[in-house]
C-alpha cells in the first residue's frame, strides 16, 4: 500500500545518495551553501556586489566608493592591474555573458586558473547555484561597452593608465618563485 512506496522512495532516495561521491571536488551539491533571494537575477546581482565584482569590473567604481548608476556596472575597464606577471584587464562580463552559454560560465568560473589580481582560488569554489544566478544577472544587465584590452606581458609598458601592484618587503618564503 502507500506505506511500502513511501518506503520504496525513501530506499531510491537513500541509495541515490550513497551513490554520490564526495571526493570530487567539481561536485556542487544542493546542500552547498548559496544565496536565496527572490529570483535568480536578485540572487546575482547580491553575488555581484558582495563578492567585489563591480570593484574591478566596473569603471570607477573603487575611485567612487561605488557611486556608478547600476546600468554603468561590469562592463569591464580600461584599468590595468599591473605586478610582476604583467598587466591585466578586467573584462566586460556584460558582453562575456552574451557569447557563452549558461553551463560554459558556470564551467568557467569553477575550473579557470589564470592571471593575478582576479582572485580565481575563491571563485572556483562557488556554488553552482551562485554561479548561474551571477550569469542571469549579467545577461539581465544587456550588453554595453568594449572588450577589455589585451593582457601586457611584464617587460612591456601599458599604455592604459594602471595600479601597480608591485609586493617589497616580503620575507623570503612568501615571495612568489
Amino acid at each position: 500500500g502507500e506505506r511500502s512506496v513511501h518506503f520504496f522512495l525513501l530506499f531510491v532516495l537513500l541509495v541515490s545518495a550513497g551513490c554520490q561521491s564526495s571526493g570530487d571536488q567539481n561536485y556542487t551539491s544542493s546542500t552547498d551553501p548559496s544565496v536565496t533571494a527572490t529570483s535568480q537575477v536578485a540572487a546575482g546581482r547580491y553575488v555581484a556586489i558582495i563578492g567585489g565584482c563591480n570593484d574591478c569590473h566596473t569603471d570607477g567604481y573603487l575611485q567612487t566608493e561605488g557611486n556608478i548608476p547600476e546600468e554603468d556596472w561590469l562592463a569591464g575597464s580600461a584599468l590595468g592591474w599591473r605586478g610582476p606577471w604583467g598587466t591585466t584587464y578586467p573584462p566586460n562580463l556584460r558582453l562575456t555573458v552574451q557569447s557563452i552559454s549558461e553551463d560554459a560560465f558556470f564551467d568557467i568560473l569553477r575550473t579557470r586558473k589564470a592571471l593575478p589580481p582576479m582572485p580565481w582560488m575563491n571563485v572556483n569554489q562557488m556554488s553552482e547555484q551562485d554561479a548561474r544566478a551571477l550569469y542571469q544577472y549579467l545577461r539581465s544587465l544587456g550588453p554595453k561597452g568594449d572588450a577589455a584590452p589585451s593582457a601586457v606581458p611584464p617587460d612591456q609598458e601599458p599604455q592604459t593608465p594602471y595600479l601597480l601592484l608591485e609586493p617589497l618587503n616580503l620575507p623570503p618564503a612568501a615571495q612568489n618563485p
